[in-house]
């Protein structure tokens, strides 16, 4: 897991070439006017998902991981706190491989993420985003999926 600004975007480019698309998409656009829903960079190989959202607790948001995609998540308005953790010995609750997520119950450690701030998540981080602060709030999001 990688937490940053998007002014220190430089130094994940060389991650690979689809995590540095990503980031072009994320410094080329205009995030703010850009609605919720999916938009295409790169086919099914790089898209981004634009959400807005009102924050919840803890227990009310899901941990999750992905196999078949990164996701650089970038908060574009608001803040939230996400949980994070690596993978071990969670116990899995669901598993759907079409839209490749698995959630799974088990402790985090709680981070916040505000405005400007990006995380990118590879398949052994577990994330729980969309938790709120000290109380629910507004938030707009872009996730991009990155396939591996």
């Amino acid at each position: 897991m990688i937490l940053d600004t998007l002014e220190n975007y430089q130094l994940y480019t060389s991650i690979n070439e689809r995590i540095a698309k990503g980031f072009d998409f994320l410094r080329t656009t205009d995030l703010d006017s850009l609605p919720s829903g999916k938009h295409d960079i790169e086919g099914d190989t790089i898209f981004a998902l634009v959400q807005e959202y009102q924050t919840k607790p803890l227990e009310d948001c899901k941990l999750e991981s992905h196999k078949k995609y990164i996701d650089i998540q970038y908060v574009i308005r608001g803040e939230e706190i996400m949980g994070i953790t690596t993978q071990n010995n969670q116990k899995i609750i669901e598993v759907n491989e079409e839209k490749d997520y698995t959630f799974y119950e088990g402790t985090t450690s709680l981070v916040r993420v505000s405005k400007g701030m990006f995380t990118i998540f590879f398949p052994d981080d577990l994330h729980q985003p969309c938790v709120h602060t000290e109380s629910a709030a507004e938030v707009k999001k872009v996730v991009i999926k990155v396939l591996i």
